[in-house]
């Protein structure tokens, strides 16, 4: 959307587009993996959403997000949940003045709260909002996933010599501790998983799934006219 100018803005929204909203973060993700790893991985799943689905129209990406559970690394930057719930309704208040359907896309799980209560904010205003949150098996933070994963999307920002195990414990089994003082009590690399081993083609793998799960969600949301 970012690269057009309103009339066709118009046109677009006028034709019956979605518009997605990437939404992700900026935060430490280990040594070896750039900040923006989860507004990337958001940012990727809306732009394959899209090639797929001529009616979808892909915001430019909420780089910001609730990543308190990170602080005492260099580099994050979080503005709160309170915040990021506000960022997300305004937002979304905006877009419907355009858009007669808003999805978020959001690929940070610290924002899992605020975007919930930004949607229930938006549905309860009668507007149709939906959102979609990746979920894979195995590490939660900059580990096996994540790494694969931007393997395929930025490759040239992954510094797999960088690459190190953090805590590999079960998240259920360390969850009351990043509660109690975030991820740097439990890792001090700040990573939750082992990087060490991913490869591009999990990530493109993955990648299919996650785009997947995310086409079936449209599909009964909102079907498409237009393939």
């Amino acid at each position: 959307m970012a690269d057009l100018a309103w009339p066709e803005v118009a046109e677009r929204a006028s034709a019956g587009a979605v518009l997605a909203v990437p939404v992700g973060a900026t935060e430490q993700h280990g040594p070896h993996l750039p900040l923006s790893t989860d507004s990337d991985i958001a940012l990727a799943l809306c732009d394959r959403l899209a090639a797929r689905r001529p009616d979808v129209l892909v915001a430019p990406p909420v780089p910001y997000g609730s990543s308190g559970e990170h602080a005492g690394f260099a580099g994050t930057l979080s503005i709160g949940q309170a915040a990021t719930e506000l960022l997300l309704v305004e937002l979304g208040r905006s877009a419907g003045e355009t858009f007669r359907r808003l999805l978020f896309v959001s690929a940070h799980g610290g924002n899992t709260g605020p975007v919930a209560r930004a949607v229930a904010t938006l549905r309860a205003e009668s507007r149709d909002v939906e959102v979609f949150q990746p979920r894979w098996p195995g590490d939660p933070h900059a580990g096996r996933p994540e790494t694969a994963l931007q393997l395929v999307l930025r490759p040239e920002n992954v510094r797999m010599d960088r690459a190190t195990a953090g805590d590999r414990r079960p998240l259920g089994e360390v969850l009351p501790l990043l509660r109690q003082g975030g991820v740097r009590l439990v890792s001090d690399n700040g990573v939750l998983g082992d990087p060490t081993g991913a490869t591009a083609a999990e990530g493109e793998q993955l990648l299919v799934e996650l785009t997947s799960a995310l086409e079936s969600l449209m599909d009964t949301w909102c079907p498409a006219v237009l393939r």
